[in-house]
């Protein structure tokens, strides 16, 4: 089961995205300051964070900046009526990894959860094994027998992820959001270039092949 924290001051709310989240399935715990979340933290595991900015004794920006400070990984949404660019920076600066705005649509909410816990569950295997190829995830290394190369870190997130799922085709948008962000001004035409790069790099490996899908997007045929 996966569990959600969503903090959040204003009771309406906090009950309305607890309702939403348990009814698709997520187990929910919320609190209502930066304080108290820091206290659930510290008692319970938490697989991702809906965050509001203004809130009394400890706002979003200072939590997730502890947050950050201790280490953990926890995907953050911040979610907030504050639109303007600099508080967006602000908050991917002090590591929160995505951002809405108020008034929240709940079906885009869960839409962006999707992506960030499909992130964070690839960033948490570290490694993977494709036959002779082995894929660090830390190092961004991609190693067969004596060869290593070393990744741009888009290249090897997609690599990486296309590998994770054989044969299961992703669409351009899906990869986008998953890689690049919902926030990214990048457009799709960058997956394109990004694989056949990976294509070039990787064309003597057999053990894997990077195939277009007509109409659809992309897959990874692995043949170990």
């Amino acid at each position: 089961m996966i569990n959600i924290l969503v903090v959040e001051d204003d009771k309406h709310v906090r009950r309305l995205l607890e309702a939403v989240l348990k009814r698709e399935g997520y187990d929910v715990v919320t609190a209502e300051d930066g304080v108290k979340a820091l206290e659930v933290l510290d008692s319970q595991h938490i697989d991702l964070i809906i965050l509001d900015i203004m809130m009394p004794n400890m706002d979003g920006y200072e939590f997730a900046k502890e947050v950050r400070d201790a280490d953990s990984l926890v995907p953050i949404l911040m979610a907030t009526a504050k639109q303007l660019p600099e508080d967006k920076k602000k908050g991917f600066r002090i590591g929160t990894d995505d951002y809405m705005t108020k008034p929240i649509d709940t079906e885009e909410m869960l839409l962006r959860i999707q992506a960030l816990l499909r992130r964070s569950q690839i960033a948490s295997a570290r490694k993977l094994v494709v036959g002779k190829v082995i894929l660090d995830y830390d190092a961004l290394t991609v190693t067969r027998e004596d060869e290593k190369q070393t990744l741009p870190q888009k290249e090897f997130y997609l690599l990486y992820k296309l590998l994770s799922y054989p044969e299961r085709i992703f669409t351009r948008i899906q990869l986008m959001d998953e890689i690049w962000g919902m926030e990214s001004e990048s457009t799709d035409t960058t997956v394109n270039v990004h694989i056949n790069r990976l294509r070039k790099r990787f064309d003597s490996y057999p053990e894997f092949e990077l195939v277009s899908v007509r109409g659809l997007g992309y897959k990874a045929v692995r043949s170990q």
